[in-house]
């Protein structure tokens, strides 16, 4: 870090002042409290997980013996974790997001971030801050990923979740714990869960498009109703899981009167592994799977997709993930669904 902050003041000093170069379109001035950071033209951007994204961030002068810090704001602490410290020379990663972040540097005034096979624990808001004693400024970005979220509880029934079982729980299944900008655009979309479950930053909510006497009476409005702030130890509920679509993964299904282990067998049999919740959610989400064959997922659940709804496919008007719960994993009833990819 001192090779960081002293070589670093050599390079500015031999680095003229071209602010000329990166000026933004006419009709579009940057703020004036912006001095030495471009305002982005677009502060969201949207990637898949698996894929590279690059989040801009460019100085339109080089002022002297500065440095820039990349950051990310967790939902789920509200912490602001450092990722990267540069000084335009020399640079050092921090965190767990080390291995997978660069500097883009096309150009010498090119602070912008890129991350390489995104995760979902990658979405969220980032700050590029320039530090440069008492003229410190920076922009804002946030990371979208297209994503699907859905309502997860486990074989023993409904609210049985403490905050950190639900956590866990999610990720077991491929997924993370949702945000509440996920679950609020879900229900824009159309999820109608009568439930509450845990999001990210430790509240619980759960989303009603269809008034009705058993979620809340028919006299509350439609939303995204809340319990607030819970304690993570103590309270109980179900959990909403966020999943996103894999780069170069599929799900398939493999008809059979299979018990459960003979379902993982199966998929084993052809080099791929039984599907979590979350991958059959994606599946249904992005590639469109439709079948009206129950199958095992690795939770022991028995489940399947729906995109065109029909009578013989569970009669319900709306696309979605239909469920049988939990039957006994001795039963040879079902088929299974399989993952394969990274």
């Amino acid at each position: 870090m001192h090779q960081l902050l002293l070589l670093g003041s050599l390079w500015l000093l031999a680095a003229p002042l071209a602010s000329s170069i990166f000026q933004r379109p006419t009709g579009t001035p940057a703020p004036p409290h912006l001095q030495y950071l471009l305002e982005p033209l677009h502060t969201a951007v949207h990637t898949q997980r698996g894929a590279t994204a690059t989040l801009p961030c460019v100085l339109r002068a080089l002022p002297r013996n500065y440095r820039v810090k990349w950051s990310k704001v967790e939902p789920a602490n509200y912490r602001e974790n450092i990722i990267i410290i540069t000084n335009g020379l020399y640079h050092k990663n921090y965190g767990p997001l080390s291995p997978r972040v660069r500097l883009r540097h096309s150009h010498r005034y090119d602070a912008s971030l890129t991350i390489t096979d995104v995760a979902l624990e990658d979405e969220g808001r980032y700050r590029c801050q320039l530090v440069n004693g008492l003229e410190d400024e920076s922009v804002s970005l946030t990371l979208h990923l297209e994503g699907v979220v859905f309502p997860y509880q486990p074989s023993n029934g409904r609210y049985k979740f403490n905050y950190h079982e639900a956590k866990r729980a999610c990720e077991q299944q491929d997924s993370r714990l949702a945000t509440y900008q996920q679950l609020y655009k879900a229900w824009t979309e159309g999820l109608d869960w009568c439930n509450a479950g845990w999001i990210l930053d430790g509240t619980v909510h759960y989303p009603i498009i269809n008034s009705r006497e058993p979620c809340g009476g028919r006299l509350l409005l439609p939303g995204v109703r809340t319990y607030g702030a819970r304690d993570k130890q103590k309270d109980r509920f179900d959990a909403f899981c966020f999943t996103s679509a894999l780069q170069g993964s599929q799900v398939y299904f493999i008809r059979g009167h299979l018990n459960f282990k003979e379902a993982g067998q199966a998929c084993r049999n052809h080099g791929a592994a039984i599907a979590k919740v979350g991958q059959l959610y994606s599946a249904w989400k992005f590639s469109q799977l439709d079948l009206c064959n129950g199958g095992w997922l690795a939770d022991g659940s028995v489940r399947y997709p729906i995109t065109t709804p029909r009578e013989r496919c569970g009669g319900l008007p709306d696309p979605g993930v239909r469920s049988f719960g939990f039957p006994s994993k001795e039963l040879r009833t079902y088929g299974t669904y399989c993952f394969t990819g990274k």
